[in-house]
């Protein structure tokens, strides 16, 4: 029996607790969990994109978690074909999430028929990397809303 491998992507500019609760989802249904940083190169990041993967991945071995954090700067529906890949998790924190992604839902099943999304509900339905952005631009402490690693990373985390 092969492999069953899913993968969670997205900018993760940062990974909040939010994503991390849907990692930990899919890893118990799944043997291996990718977590992919997709980089838009039309985009500007907020936050270094290596830095960021290596703290996903030390917050992921943290946890014990069967999962690992890889960077691409390609399409999700090539990625999943090229590595074998035939579960896309995605996170569901509304009905407005839902519609958004349905219709990439579609597309990567155009662009790569044996791709299934599999939709995880979100614990935290307020919670989102552009929130944490703001409340760090406004000067507040999010060490509520990302998992350690990724608050020290972001230069945040109490050295003492």
């Amino acid at each position: 029996m092969s492999k069953r491998i899913a993968l969670y992507a997205g900018s993760f500019d940062p990974y909040t607790n939010g994503h991390h609760a849907v990692v930990k989802k899919a890893a118990a249904l799944f043997d291996e969990v990718v977590v992919l940083i997709g980089v838009n190169i039309g985009k500007k990041r907020a936050f270094d994109a290596e830095a960021m993967r290596r703290a996903i991945q030390e917050a992921l071995d943290a946890d014990g978690l069967n999962a690992r954090c890889e960077i691409h700067t390609g399409l999700i529906a090539d990625y999943c074909r090229d590595h074998g890949i035939r579960w896309h998790v995605r996170g569901l924190r509304s009905a407005a999430d839902y519609a958004y992604e349905e219709n990439l839902a579609q597309i990567n099943g155009r662009l790569n028929p044996e791709l299934e999304t599999l939709y995880l509900r979100g614990d935290d339905t307020a919670l989102s990397s552009s929130l944490v952005r703001e409340l760090m631009a406004f000067g507040h402490d999010v060490a509520e809303y990302v998992p350690e690693a990724v608050y020290g990373e972001l230069g945040m985390r109490n050295e003492e």
